[in-house]
């Protein structure tokens, strides 16, 4: 019963909760049991606040026994980021200078996830402040992936996609700036979605105005990262760019038929960037996957000139608001890429940000025209397979060295500073086993189309129902 609780898909445990087949308590503890079997062997839950969970899950059956209305996410455990603030349980953003800071509120996506009944389980684990797409941090230490130990598990939400990997909890909030929803879901062969901008609302934040960083839903299915983002996503005041359109869109059945859909598949977006073999060995098969489904495919990609020099101008912008007070307080308690990347964004002028701003406009109107001519852009989620987790990052990819620990993740990176909704859904294994992802982009504010067309990839292929060896312990 435990192992078949742990790995139904948030939707059946939702209905299964409602129709009072099972307790939320029941549920809770078969996570519970699944997180102190498998968690010791891969660190992915850092902070377990369980008998506070125990009181969540009797209330969540005593108010559905009274009668009381269940909301979307009623009696589901969740484990939140350890980046997204939540009152009354410790919120490190893997920092030594939080490694004590329990907040006195939660942020905007922990309040909506908890008003929709979800009962949390405590905190996943996250590079320091989320910077890189690989999960360690001098708090916690590593992160490793459930389908081989000794590699990484990518980030920043790693912590979370190896515990959905392994069972522990159905659903997980995370955030992606340059990959970090993506990349760990390509990672540990679960779902990982970035939503358009505005989409899922964030508060309190530094900058309202900015773009490029967002938060959205990990799952094992598309459909259940589809019921998270409903409760996420919709208008609230005190974000400037929050999309109108209520989550409620997303609650529905996903099934869409997608003959006569155009898809452009890239593999290396024009030679933009080196990508493994192994990489390209698993998604060239898995692209025949939409033309069986009747998609018209060709080999195409937009032009993205000028995106790198956005994403890094903006990222470095966004760390030098978020983080320099601190960094001139305490700079011996950051790593040196970060310490790096703030440095940078103290030295940016601003000519540069204007420039950044002009490039940025452009490349809207180039991705604009191209998803007039495609209705969804497909090509890798990371450029490697899961990478010794021993390493900050990898040093080169296809033979071509990596300069700093963002180049190897331009394959996502790009795409963030498009703007676009882009989803990772399991594609197939390498020779040894390792999951990799395909990346889904579609038009500014398709949210709704990439999910249906992942969904539609992911029940033609159903390469997610693979389990990590971890899980069978």
């Amino acid at each position: 019963m435990s192992e078949e609780i742990c790995f139904a898909s948030a939707r059946e445990l939702a209905r299964r909760i409602r129709a009072r087949e099972l307790s939320a308590r029941e549920v809770l503890q078969a996570h519970l049991d699944r997180i102190e079997r498998t968690n010791p062997q891969v660190n992915a839950i850092v902070t377990l606040v369980a008998e506070q969970a125990a009181e969540q899950a009797r209330q969540a059956d005593e108010r559905l026994a009274a009668g009381e209305p269940p909301g979307p996410l009623h009696g589901l455990p969740v484990a939140h980021k350890d980046t997204h603030a939540t009152k009354g349980i410790r919120t490190t953003s893997g920092s030594p200078i939080f490694a004590d800071h329990v907040p006195d509120q939660d942020e905007l996506v922990i309040e909506r996830i908890r008003a929709a009944g979800a009962v949390t389980l405590g905190k996943t684990n996250v590079p320091e402040f989320a910077a890189g797409s690989h999960t360690f941090n001098p708090v916690f230490g590593l992160t490793r992936n459930p389908y081989d130990l000794s590699r990484s598990a990518g980030g920043s939400s790693g912590g979370a996609a190896a515990a959905l990997a392994c069972g522990m909890h159905p659903l997980a909030d995370g955030s992606d700036m340059g990959g970090s929803l993506r990349n760990p879901a390509s990672f540990c062969n679960v779902v990982g979605f970035r939503p358009s901008p505005g989409r899922v609302p964030s508060w309190p934040v530094p900058a309202g105005w900015a773009t490029l960083g967002v938060q959205g839903p990990m799952a094992r299915e598309v459909a259940d990262a589809a019921l998270l983002l409903s409760v996420l996503a919709g208008p609230d005041p005190r974000s400037p760019i929050a999309l109108e359109t209520p989550g409620s869109v997303f609650a529905g059945p996903l099934d869409r038929d997608l003959r006569g859909l155009r898809v452009a598949w890239s593999p290396d977006l024009g030679g933009a960037v080196p990508v493994d073999p192994a990489v390209t060995g698993v998604l060239e098969p898995a692209v025949k996957v939409f033309e069986e489904l009747g998609c018209g495919v060709e080999e195409a990609c937009p032009d993205l000139a000028g995106a790198d020099e956005v994403f890094r101008t903006l990222r470095a912008w966004h760390w030098d608001i978020a983080l320099r007070p601190l960094l001139d307080e305490r700079p011996g308690d950051f790593k040196r890429s970060l310490a790096e990347n703030i440095e940078a964004g103290r030295s940016l002028t601003g000519a540069d940000l204007g420039r950044a701003e002009v490039l940025h406009t452009a490349l809207f109107h180039r991705v604009r025209e191209f998803f007039e001519r495609y209705d969804a852009l497909l090509l890798p989620v990371s450029q490697v397979p899961p990478f010794d987790a021993g390493a900050e990052y990898p040093d080169e990819v296809a033979g071509q060295p990596m300069h700093d620990y963002l180049e190897w993740m331009r394959s996502c990176f790009l795409v963030s500073a498009t703007g676009c909704p882009a989803l990772s859904v399991p594609a197939g294994f390498t020779s040894g086993g390792l999951p990799i992802g395909l990346q889904i982009v579609g038009p500014h504010h398709a949210d709704l189309a990439v999910l249906q067309i992942g969904h539609a990839f992911e029940q033609a292929t159903r390469h997610a129902a693979r389990r990590p060896p971890v899980a069978a312990g």
